[in-house]
């Protein structure tokens, strides 16, 4: 499943999930024809998932034949390959993209009728090319790991939809983008028009420039009479249908319709004011975890189910909210936040960077890549309200502030309408908070530190209030302690469930009394796998951060029924 809702009904389209053919490459530059493809592996999919394939860090080929009934244009969409990934088609080079968590797409343009071959190289490893994939306290899998799509356009299509809320003088209107693509060499006349909520939308007829790499933005505001706001308690959501027209230039007479585009989206407003943060003008507290994709069967490819799951767990315990620890997340998890008006913070794909680690030649324009991608991609989900950017990099140093100036100001560019915020540990050396709209603090009182969660929490209001974050709404984005699961004893020593649930009572008890809090975001929902290495980090036992509230099979432990005391008080 692609989505949780239907995207076209025009464009011709088709999953490639299934079993692929694989192999493991010594090198990236072996040669295609002898590539020796000793596995079939499922798509999407993890290879670690294989029994020969568990620990394997490296380079490998997928494999896909395809049946081509007649001439045609094909575009494919990799909804994400980790982490770097060379697609060929028919032996022929035609797309590279990097990060595990974002999509990319490739137009293959005069296919002929036969069978044809798609393959694509997929890397994982550490190395200077990556510099957001690193040894990690979380696991960067191989392969596929989100679907792929074969899509058949035509003269033209349209590339993505970007849709605004605006809420002026008690009126709700809508404004339109859409990014059209030409994949001919010759200029072409067209016509958007679609529909919203029952309201037209009709877009200037306008000229799309020859060529494959030509584009068009067209935009228009619409005004959007008795629609019902979106918000956690009513998460109204609405079909946003386009269809483009094409036909010659300068000839009306010759468009038809060529390709159709479908978002679903829902009119909500985003402010903080006050120190507070407003859903459409009322104050929300945000009660929720840290997640991440990771599961012992599946690895990072998530199917529907277990995203389900993991939002009935949620639910369950009270949470109205869910940060993307530390990378965008699968689309079909965002659709469910939409449809269950759960608040996302979404973040972008850098964790816990030095300053040396920043200073990697790659490091901003893979950022940059990562934080346009990620909002271009998931900017129409109501359900995200926060931008979040490079959870503990060296925002306390200048050279570190340069980068959080530079990513901050990005994706304000790109998208205004949602605040931005980041999480800090570096308490009272921070120097970023007042490039953010919100601040927040990634502290573990009872666990690295026997500090008073109360106490530390008023340490941190000062802290920020002196360093620019003053007027600002605050939040607690990590907090917690490891409790291995089954792991109980009445001396309530570290690691044992019932210390966990102590930690974890002591702070939200701190967090929930105190108004200057707009949130709380436990670490974490779920156990997960850690890479393994030296060092504190990467040496942890079992290679897992144990500090889920349930394990990593989903398992409840003690901790669950504190929270869920706290969360649905």
């Amino acid at each position: 499943m692609i989505r949780l809702f239907e995207t076209h009904r025009i464009r011709k389209t088709k999953e490639l999930d299934g079993m692929w053919d694989f192999a493991v490459l010594s090198e990236q530059s072996e040669p295609l024809e002898s590539v020796n493809y000793m596995y079939r592996l499922a798509v999407p999919g993890c290879w670690e998932m294989h029994p020969d394939l568990a620990t394997f860090r490296g380079i490998g080929m997928y494999r896909k034949r395809l049946e081509t009934a007649e001439r045609t244009t094909y575009r494919f969409e990799f909804k994400g390959v980790s982490h770097s990934a060379k697609v060929c088609f028919d032996g022929k080079p035609v797309a590279e993209h990097y990060n595990a968590y974002t999509s990319f797409s490739v137009i293959v343009q005069d296919v002929e009728p036969g069978s044809h071959e798609l393959t694509v190289l997929v890397d994982n490893g550490f190395h200077e090319r990556s510099s957001l994939h690193i040894p990690n306290d979380y696991y960067t899998y191989g392969g596929l790991i989100r679907p792929v799509v074969l899509e058949e356009i035509g003269k033209a299509y349209i590339e993505r939809i970007a849709f605004e809320p605006l809420w002026e003088n008690g009126v709700w209107s809508a404004h339109v983008r859409a990014v059209i693509r030409n994949v001919t060499e010759g200029k072409l006349s067209i016509q958007l028009h679609g529909e919203l909520a029952g309201q037209q939308l009709n877009f200037a007829p306008a000229e799309l420039p020859s060529g494959c790499d030509a584009g068009l933005e067209l935009s228009g505001t619409f005004s959007m009479p008795g629609v019902i706001p979106w918000s956690g308690a009513n998460p109204q959501l609405y079909e946003l249908s386009l269809q483009l027209s094409a036909g010659e230039e300068r000839d009306e007479n010759s468009r038809r319709i060529v390709d159709d585009l479908i978002e679903r989206v829902g009119f909500r407003i985003v402010t903080t004011s006050g120190g507070k943060i407003q859903i459409n003008g009322e104050d929300i507290v945000l009660r929720g975890f840290n997640r991440h994709e990771d599961h012992p069967m599946v690895g990072a490819a998530f199917p529907l189910q277990l995203m389900v799951k993991d939002l009935d767990l949620m639910a369950d315990m009270g949470a109205n909210s869910v940060r993307t620890s530390h990378y965008p997340n699968d689309e079909r998890f965002l659709d469910l936040c939409d449809e269950r008006g759960i608040f996302v913070w979404e973040e972008n794909h850098a964790r816990g960077l030095s300053l040396e680690q920043m200073r990697n030649p790659y490091f901003a324009s893979q950022c940059e890549q990562v934080n346009r991608e990620m909002v271009d991609q998931h900017c129409n989900h109501p359900s995200i309200v926060i931008w979040g950017i490079l959870n503990e990099c060296a925002s306390d140093t200048d050279e570190g502030r340069t980068h959080y100036k530079t990513q901050i100001e990005q994706i304000k560019a790109l998208d205004s309408t949602r605040p931005i915020t980041f999480a800090s540990h570096h308490r009272d050396k921070e120097l970023c908070f007042d490039l953010a709209d919100i601040v927040s603090f990634n502290l573990y009182p009872g666990w690295y530190g026997d500090e008073d969660p109360g106490e530390l929490c008023d340490l941190a209001r000062a802290w920020a209030d002196a360093a620019g974050g003053a007027g600002k709404p605050m939040i607690m984005s990590e907090f917690g302690g490891d409790g291995y699961y089954c792991y109980r004893d009445p001396s309530r020593v570290k690691g044992t469930e019932e210390r966990q649930a102590d930690i974890i009572e002591a702070n939200l008890a701190a967090y929930t009394t105190r108004s200057f809090i707009s949130g709380m975001f436990i670490w974490q929902f779920c156990d997960c796998r850690v890479t393994e290495g030296t060092g504190w980090l990467l040496s942890r036992a079992g290679t897992k951060n144990s500090k889920g509230i349930v394990d990593a099979y989903r398992r409840p432990k003690l901790s669950y029924a504190v929270v869920k005391k706290f969360f649905t008080d």
